[in-house]
């Protein structure tokens, strides 16, 4: 009984060292490549699912040809979102313009363990009706047809990161950090092309959300979207009990992953050296967490 004992101990103790030894590599790993070597080695892991990593703000960001453009968007993707840990808050604005329906979308909330937001500019191939706007696809916008959006995600006051680009797709994630939908706000500006567009889409945003404070200057949309607005007209705003135990089971497993994250890569301050911690001591781990983020398809 105490040869198992102290052979139990002894295959403890191998286990520990093993991990400690793994963690000295890993970290020796990081420190020994330059900051343009890490950024070129992270950009090479992040693009195969779409995203790329902003050094300037230490955010992970889209790319413009990202693989998601190519599956557009349903509002079947915001309804599956809590099956992939992603509780946001939505709001799509749909509207006619050209003899088709445009689709501008906002989201802001908790993506897995990275806090987010996203907007997103989509149209269907003709004008739909309102109770067609569930169940239809819609294509990511061409190049020629792009918004320039350009918005700041805040934290209760305090300005997390501001991107802007003329795109199709934009979005910030901040990877460990946890936040309740309810906290977070975007402060946003939309240019569009002419008075006639612009004029559809706050038509449509005033009747969607009357809520949501916004002004206009030019062909310019500057709107504020905060707690109180709408989910979606897709997805109700009176949530049953059983989506509210889901949605509180997904926030406590979401905050729980980030404090583990933020656990095994304490010895770094920063998102690159954090996530290339991750990729030279568990690869798994990384891949299940990019999965996470590649499960936002839209």
């Amino acid at each position: 009984m105490y040869f198992s004992i102290i052979i139990l101990l002894f295959f403890l103790l191998v286990l520990l060292f093993f991990g400690l030894w793994r963690r000295h590599i890993a970290a020796k790993k990081v420190c020994s490549l330059s900051c343009e070597e890490k950024c070129c080695l992270l950009d090479s892991i992040l693009s195969p699912f779409g995203y790329v990593y902003d050094p300037k703000q230490d955010i992970i960001s889209t790319l413009n040809d990202a693989w998601q453009r190519k599956a557009g968007y349903t509002a079947l993707f915001d309804r599956a979102a809590l099956h992939f840990h992603m509780v946001f808050d939505a709001l799509p604005i749909y509207f006619d313009y050209q003899g088709r329906t445009w689709l501008i979308e906002f989201w802001k909330g908790q993506y897995g363990i990275n806090t987010g937001a996203e907007v997103g500019i989509y149209y269907a191939d003709r004008i739909l009706k309102k109770e067609q706007y569930a169940t239809a696809h819609f294509q990511a916008v061409d190049d020629s047809d792009r918004l320039h959006v350009t918005y700041t995600l805040l934290h209760g006051s305090h300005p997390l990161a501001t991107v802007s680009g003329l795109t199709w797709w934009l979005t910030v994630f901040f990877v460990g950090m946890f936040s309740k939908p309810s906290h977070l706000s975007m402060d946003c500006i939309l240019c569009f092309p002419n008075p006639e567009m612009q004029d559809r889409f706050t038509s449509a945003l005033c009747e969607a959300a009357p809520n949501v404070r916004f002004h206009c200057h030019g062909c310019k949309v500057h709107l504020y979207y905060e707690d109180g607005c709408p989910l979606s007209p897709i997805c109700p705003t009176k949530i049953s009990w059983f989506r509210k135990l889901r949605i509180r089971w997904a926030q406590f497993c979401n905050r729980l992953c980030c404090r583990l994250y933020c656990f095994l890569t304490r010895r770094f301050d920063c998102t690159l050296n954090k996530i290339l911690y991750l990729y030279f001591l568990l690869p798994s781990a990384l891949r299940r967490m990019l999965r996470r983020l590649k499960g936002v398809i839209r």
